[in-house]
């Protein structure tokens, strides 16, 4: 039975990527922690080998829709790489549960931003420079490797409105840098707790199937509108999150 539920876990996150071009972090860490049952840091760790692994799954589908722009998707993620595997280890210095409610407070006003600052739709390819390219990927690296999130519901956002690309392409853009993200937060966090290679193999697996019919959806989906649906979808985990935790350290 808990093969069959992470198997259905993997494929979600695997749509909600394909499609989204993100928010594979946001139900990946949650699931491994109260479905799965493993503790936070080895969510940490086993979330950014699920996300990354499916993430270039749905990056080669959208390669082939033409909705991916390399230029950006390189110098973005390069950034973000480094500020990935440098923010890393901070999260060492965290008791699991402020972890998760530091988690859960960044997905709230990220949820908020989505819904108060609706995503322009823009025609053109062209960025904003290099220099914003550069500093956004380096925030988003940053929330990366210290929260374990790929950064896909921070990335499309930054694509879009600090960098300049159209939402579309936004969506193919970030599952590039959200993988390459991965693989150095992931290489942060090496030397972590054990990480269950069963778990992580089920997730994988069902994870680029869900991928597949996500960047093949998004083909004929109005993005924008997806992406105001979820937003509501993140607050209302955020918030189930940080009542959660704020209940074991005694807030409530």
């Amino acid at each position: 039975m808990q093969v069959l539920i992470d198997l259905l876990l993997g494929f979600g996150i695997g749509v909600s990527l394909g499609l989204l071009g993100g928010g594979g972090s946001i139900l990946t860490v949650p699931a491994l922690v109260y479905i799965v049952g493993q503790s936070p840091q080895a969510a940490v760790t086993a979330s950014l080998m699920i996300v990354g692994a499916n993430s270039m799954m749905g990056a080669f589908m959208h390669r082939t829709q033409g909705t991916l722009n390399w230029k950006i998707a390189l110098v973005f993620g390069g950034s973000g790489m480094l500020a990935a595997y440098l923010a890393a280890g901070w999260s060492k210095f965290l008791p699991p549960t402020t972890l998760m409610l530091l988690f859960a407070t960044l997905m709230f006003v990220v949820g908020l931003f989505m819904i108060l600052r609706p995503q322009p739709s823009r025609d053109d390819n062209e960025g904003r420079g290099w220099l914003v390219t550069i500093l956004s990927g380096l925030g988003v690296g940053t929330m990366t490797g210290f929260l374990g999130v790929g950064g896909g519901f921070l990335i499309v956002p930054a694509l879009v409105m600090l960098v300049g690309l159209p939402i579309r392409q936004a969506v193919g853009t970030s599952l590039v840098v959200i993988s390459m993200n991965s693989v150095a937060g992931f290489l942060g966090h090496l030397g972590g707790p054990a990480i269950d290679m069963q778990v992580v193999l089920i997730f994988v697996a069902a994870g680029f199937v869900g991928a597949l019919a996500g960047a093949r959806l998004a083909k004929h989906t109005r993005p924008e509108l997806l992406r105001k649906g979820f937003a509501v979808f993140v607050i209302v985990l955020a918030v189930f999150l940080f009542v959660d935790n704020a209940h074991k350290v005694g807030w409530i």
